[in-house]
């Protein structure tokens, strides 16, 4: 059954301040409390070693903190740390920290499960169970900040919305995460090193600009025209790629923060230069900064398989020839299922 006590982390410190008044405590207890939540990422009441043991009583008594846990993890040849988070409802989800010599990434996830279906994702093959909440997301952060912390004694760099899920179809969580993750009295790091990847919600991305978000956004692409790109991805369906480029012309208007394409080279499906002739035709419609190009990472539902080098080799220099920003992105964590496009709670 639900529990009827109030999640503390979702009201504000004005609200705490409030409950503390209420209950004869001296207001600046709030901000304490409120520290811990944040600052210091306390999994439970019992943390709080600065209040008064009746303090925590009574806050285990009328609120609860749901905070997420670390189920497992697994670290990869390469560096790579793939962690499965358990939530308080029991529900898994992935996150992975991609360190590099100069960036510590977060790669995380906004739901449990996916709506989405796209045939070449393991996520997409899990059934959508619910939406995480904003603090959960928060929660993998911070717990994947402190995986960087003992593994290389290096902050968080970068944090891209990534893992399982669709971000802008659980918009307002995600929103409200990167708020938190970006405030002082949160983790305090930089929206533009944030990044948000969704498979293609054009009514969102207007909406992104509407809201004036000052993270980055990327598209995944992988097709670039609307047959080959509803045949691996059902979205395109109701989100064709003049829709999309459409969209996401109105968010760089609105922000002008920076756009990228997510492209996975699959064998004899979209890898000639016919298909980078089409990319490209795309690129120059949008103020795109970079275009990914990704390496598949088979997986067991999927028929799709990678193409050779020499094929990889030859797209990339005719999209270089072409003066398009492209960029080879190797595959980390395959060792693992934690590459892109690999996470299913394995």
């Amino acid at each position: 059954m639900k529990s009827a006590k109030k999640n503390i982390r979702h009201i504000n410190l004005s609200e705490l301040q409030e409950y503390f008044k209420s209950i004869g405590e001296k207001p600046f207890r709030a901000k304490q409390v409120y520290e811990w939540l944040w600052l210091k990422h306390a999994s439970s009441f019992e943390d709080m070693t600065n209040l008064s043991k009746q303090l925590r009583a009574n806050l285990e008594e009328h609120f609860s903190l749901p905070a997420i846990t670390v189920d497992t993890v697994q670290q990869s040849t390469d560096g790579t740390v793939k962690s499965r988070f358990r939530l308080h409802d029991g529900h898994l989800v992935e996150g992975v920290l991609i360190p590099t010599e100069n960036r510590q990434t977060a790669c995380v996830s906004s739901q449990v499960g996916c709506s989405l279906s796209c045939k070449f994702c393991a996520t997409g093959y899990m059934d959508r169970k619910r939406n995480l909440d904003f603090d959960e997301i928060y929660d993998e952060v911070a717990l994947i900040n402190k995986q960087a912390l003992e593994n290389a004694g290096k902050k968080l760099t970068n944090i891209v919305y990534m893992g399982m899920g669709e971000p802008l179809l659980n918009y307002k969580n995600v929103l409200q995460s990167i708020e938190r993750i970006t405030s002082p009295d949160g983790l305090g790091m930089s929206p533009k090193r944030i990044t948000v990847s969704t498979a293609g919600v054009a009514k969102m991305i207007r909406q992104l600009g509407d809201d004036k978000v000052k993270f980055n956004l990327a598209l995944s692409l992988h097709a670039a025209n609307d047959a080959k790109r509803s045949e691996i991805m059902p979205i395109n369906d109701t989100n064709n790629l003049k829709v999309l480029i459409e969209a996401l012309n109105y968010f760089y208007k609105a922000t002008q923060n920076e756009i990228s394409f997510e492209y996975i080279l699959f064998k004899n499906f979209n890898d000639t230069l016919q298909d980078a002739d089409e990319l490209i035709r795309i690129y120059r419609q949008v103020p795109v900064d970079l275009v990914n190009i990704i390496e598949y990472n088979p997986i067991t539902n999927a028929r799709f398989q990678k193409p050779d080098e020499e094929v990889v080799d030859t797209f990339m220099q005719y999209l270089g020839k072409n003066r398009v920003n492209a960029r080879l992105r190797r595959s980390r964590g395959k060792d693992i299922d934690a590459a892109c496009g690999q996470l299913a709670n394995k």
